[in-house]
């Protein structure tokens, strides 16, 4: 059975960092894609990050780029959020994902989040 587990978030000052990770449990990542999403209270889940793999093959939304850094590490079968200079803004539960093939087809996995939040 394939489970996602989130860990690493925290509360933090605004200007300092965290690092999520995301294990992978009953399947290796095997250079899958992984994502990150984040959903704050009353807004809907917005894509955070993808890749992890290969430098140059991971992308950001606008509003991370240049301060959040998506990295895997395959011998840990693990990918990780490197967030630095949080702000307030990026207060949510952080989420990642991915696609495996299974039997029934392309099914979407999610870890159970982990709460970050960020005070001024």
């Amino acid at each position: 059975q394939v489970q996602l587990v989130d860990s690493g978030g925290g509360l933090v000052q605004a200007g300092g960092s965290l690092r999520l990770s995301c294990a992978a449990e009953g399947r290796t990542f095997g250079g899958h894609t992984v994502e990150w999403y984040r959903q704050a209270p009353g807004k809907e889940r917005e894509f955070v990050a993808a890749g992890g793999w290969r430098v140059g093959s991971n992308s950001y939304s606008d509003s991370v780029k240049g301060r959040f850094t998506i990295s895997g590490d395959n011998s840990e079968n693990t990918m990780y959020l490197q967030m630095n200079n949080l702000q307030p803004e990026d207060s949510a539960t952080y989420y990642c994902h991915v696609q495996f093939s299974t039997a029934y087809g392309l099914s979407d996995f999610w870890g159970q989040g982990t709460q970050v939040t960020v005070s001024s």
